[in-house]
């Protein structure tokens, strides 16, 4: 066995405490490539990446890939038959670039596979070299946090002009701390009872002896499965007097990894481009509000699901006992059908639920206009402003907008008197940004947020009561009663600043 073998065994089963360390080493590792996962989603479903934050987006997409190199690295130190045939597929994969596949490998193995010197260059590279960009990454992603401040979720007093939160010192840091024990105390119950790469059982790594089931951690798993699925084409050409082959190879694992890179990288770009969109955005949005965004994120999710369970198709095909080739097939065919169905599934729900809000929106008219004094009986027929309606949002939100600067002026809706006219403020909807979700949540109207044109349609057809005729020479406004129930709307004259 090799002297790396040797001293992981020892680690393992000689040093008091080494084999807790060692597992909760790698379910550390796990851990973290998922937290980095779910976190790009959480930041990608909410629209946390939009301008200003494309930078910080571009370094947590580089922090994922370098994770990957730093969980590869160290899974291949310990030389056991698993992580050997690892780093041999990884040397595959390398000679599958054309042109510069052989000088690469070469250059890195120190010779033909497996060489001499590639376990101290892999180790140097586990424990200083990547450690050290990542630690220069999140430095970075930290100090463009700090800033240009967290995003935040839409609420009373929040807008793209400021943040509301707490202070770092000391409720922020209190929070952490206590995370940090619960995370500490997971992985230790991880560690102490859950076995993870046992290498005793593995043996050491032979060039001749290769295993069934020999799987990777799961963040290496979708370029496995991507691997397992590609047809065998193979692609010969010349060049400069010099016959080259393309093996099969190298595209799920090479090319494939390189558009995984970079078309999330760019996306904030893409999306901004197509949307034309150029604002500046602190406030986030609810999935269900930008449904074509929600359905690529299914899709990718769908598309990395497929490759995850690929890559363990032959555990699949023998404890179901199926045929590896049908469980092949069934990859195939779910990496072309799966991810589109996901899209059209996702868009097609984010929908329903903005049709949800909007009927949320009419059940509650009626409620609304009772507390105002005005109901469909006191004005029949008639039908909105052609040029959009303006909304009046009630005086807590008015003080917010005129601190702003968005507010036009105050006025008195209710009819009735004096004492039973709540103070609102007049904001023209074609220049507020309203999301649907907001509509529900009348202390939310101030924020400055995107308003789609089918919320508005919806507003002009569904949620009105038919009004009288609408006077050419009396502007109509919309109120929203600021003690009325979420989402009550009822129809006002104009009125003169108070």
């Amino acid at each position: 066995m090799s002297q790396a073998y040797n001293t992981a065994l020892r680690i393992s089963f000689e040093v008091r405490g080494g084999l807790i360390m060692r597992q909760m080493h790698h379910w550390a590792a796990l851990l973290f490539m998922a937290a980095i996962v779910v976190h790009m989603f959480r930041v990608f479903f909410t629209g946390a990446f939009r301008k200003p934050r494309e930078l910080n987006w571009i370094i947590g997409t580089l922090l994922f890939w370098m994770g990957f190199l730093e969980g590869f690295c160290g899974y291949s130190l310990p030389d056991d038959a698993l992580s050997g045939t690892g780093l041999r597929i990884a040397s595959a994969i390398m000679l599958s670039i054309p042109v510069v596949g052989t000088w690469v490998t070469t250059s890195l193995f120190g010779g033909e596979f497996p060489g001499t010197v590639i376990l101290d260059r892999l180790y140097i590279t586990h424990v200083l070299l990547v450690p050290a960009v990542i630690l220069a990454l999140i430095t970075v992603h930290m100090g463009l946090l700090v800033k240009q401040k967290h995003t935040q979720w839409p609420g009373p007093g929040r807008t793209n002009r400021n943040v509301v939160g707490v202070r770092m010192f000391p409720g922020f840091a209190a929070k952490g701390g206590g995370f940090f024990m619960i995370v500490f105390a997971v992985i230790a119950f991880l560690g102490g009872l859950f076995q993870i790469n046992p290498i005793w059982l593995f043996g050491p790594y032979k060039a001749s002896v290769v295993s069934a089931a020999s799987q990777p951690d799961w963040y290496v798993m979708f370029l496995d499965g991507s691997t397992r699925l590609m047809p065998a084409w193979e692609f010969r050409f010349h060049l400069f007097g010099h016959g080259y082959t393309m093996a099969p190879v190298f595209w799920p694992t090479v090319v494939l990894p390189g558009i995984l890179t970079m078309l999330p990288m760019f996306y904030p770009f893409i999306e901004a481009r197509f949307t034309k969109d150029k604002a500046i955005h602190h406030l986030l949005q609810r999935p269900r509000d930008v449904p074509v965004r929600t359905g690529l994120g299914a899709m990718s999710i769908a598309f990395f699901v497929v490759l995850l369970a690929s890559g363990g198709n032959d555990v699949i095909a023998d404890k179901l006992h199926l045929s590896l080739n049908a469980t092949t097939w069934a990859g195939r065919i779910g990496l072309l059908l799966l991810p589109p169905l996901a899209y059209y599934v996702a868009h097609r729900t984010a929908l329903g639920l903005q049709q949800h809000d909007r009927e949320v929106l009419a059940r509650t008219r009626g409620a609304g206009e009772r507390r105002l004094g005005r109901t469909e009986e006191d004005e029949p027929g008639g039908r909105p402003p052609a040029g959009g309606a303006r909304l009046l949002l009630p005086d807590r939100a008015a003080a917010r907008a005129d601190a702003a600067g968005r507010g036009t002026h105050l006025a008195r809706a209710d009819p009735r008197g004096d004492r039973h006219r709540p103070a609102l403020t007049q904001v023209d909807t074609k220049k507020a940004r309203l999301t649907p979700g907001l509509l529900r949540c009348q202390a939310q109207l101030a924020n400055d947020l995107p308003v789609s044109s089918s919320v508005l349609r919806s507003l002009r057809t569904q949620a009105w009561p038919p009004p009288a005729p609408w006077s050419s020479n009396a502007p109509e406004t919309i109120a929203a009663s600021a003690g009325a129930p979420s989402s009550s709307w009822v129809r006002v004259s104009e009125q003169t600043p108070s």
